[in-house]
């Protein structure tokens, strides 16, 4: 059976308790206190004579019930505080991606890396309207370095889960028509187009970290391969010369995606992870993309 690994951050897990259970809390809450207040009274009414040592226990355990009262209190008439953006759990498991992403990796990489950028985006965006994270993407740039970067790296990374599968389910997806009428159109060939992926993704080309991304034009007729620096993508406004562009596929290149199995072999990683590609996700992402002139919706 599929195993299916929980992200650090669940926003299933976090909510606000509605007025109506905020009240039935507290009214709960308040029978308890008097409830146990009367059981204090009639103990120490029955217990006149007992010892002292007895006495200042009772008193300690009185202490501790109101201090659990209103901690419970407190939780239940100040809600917790949203969070906008959680991790999306990953839809296959840590070693499925083997041999060609190792288990190691694909778990600092989720969990540490990904659950850094969603932790650091909910801060930044703490107070404000809650918004799906892509609708933050255009104008990341001008929001400043903590939106464009950690909006921009929980974008990116939730895109790049969807986008793999294991290497035995992914050598039988294969891209649509629409896909592959557009690769042919715009590159050639499959082979042209990943030719051209390849070379922009090595380190002379993306230098540093950053990603390698097919993107589909605004007039959704054409297929590019650009990169962008860091955690941008093309859906910022200036992150790319031919302005705002709609990823269908996109690669990590950052040294903390393969370091680990890779070391300095960047190249190899690349070509390796062709392997991966869920084909059927990528032409998925290719029909919304050309009939909504829009970026893809991610989980989180």
């Amino acid at each position: 059976t599929t195993k299916i690994h929980p992200s650090p951050i669940s926003r299933n897990s976090i909510h606000q308790p509605s007025t109506i259970t905020m009240k039935l809390s507290l009214a709960a809450l308040c029978f308890a206190v008097v409830d146990q207040t009367q059981a204090w009274s009639s103990l120490n009414n029955n217990n006149n004579n007992v010892k002292t040592t007895a006495t200042t226990g009772l008193a300690d355990s009185r202490r501790a019930f109101f201090e659990k009262a209103a901690a419970l209190a407190t939780a239940v008439v100040a809600p917790q505080a949203a969070q906008a953006y959680a991790v999306p759990d990953l839809p296959y498991p840590f070693e499925a991606l083997e041999p060609f992403i190792d288990t190691p990796t694909m778990k600092i990489h989720h969990d540490k890396h990904h659950a850094t950028y969603v932790a650091n985006i909910n801060k930044a965006t703490e107070g404000k309207d809650e918004v799906p994270v892509l609708d933050l993407m255009e104008s990341a740039i001008e929001a400043g370095p903590a939106v464009r970067n950690n909006g921009g790296g929980h974008y990116n990374h939730a895109f790049f889960w969807s986008e793999m599968m294991p290497a035995d389910a992914a050598a039988k997806t294969k891209p649509s028509d629409q896909l592959q009428s557009l690769i042919d159109k715009s590159f050639g060939s499959t082979d042209e187009m990943k030719a051209a992926f390849e070379a922009k993704a090595a380190p002379g080309a993306t230098f540093g970290s950053g990603w390698v991304w097919v993107v589909v034009n605004q007039a959704g007729d054409e297929l590019k391969v650009v990169n962008t620096p860091n955690q941008d993508n093309p859906l910022m406004k200036g992150a790319i010369e031919d302005g705002i562009m709609f990823p269908i596929l996109g690669l990590d290149v950052w040294e903390h995606a393969y370091y680990l199995k890779y070391q300095n072999r960047r190249p190899e990683y690349v070509s390796n992870w062709w392997n991966v590609v869920n084909w059927d996700k990528v032409s998925e992402n290719c029909a919304y993309v050309v009939e909504n002139h829009a970026g893809v919706p991610v989980q989180g």
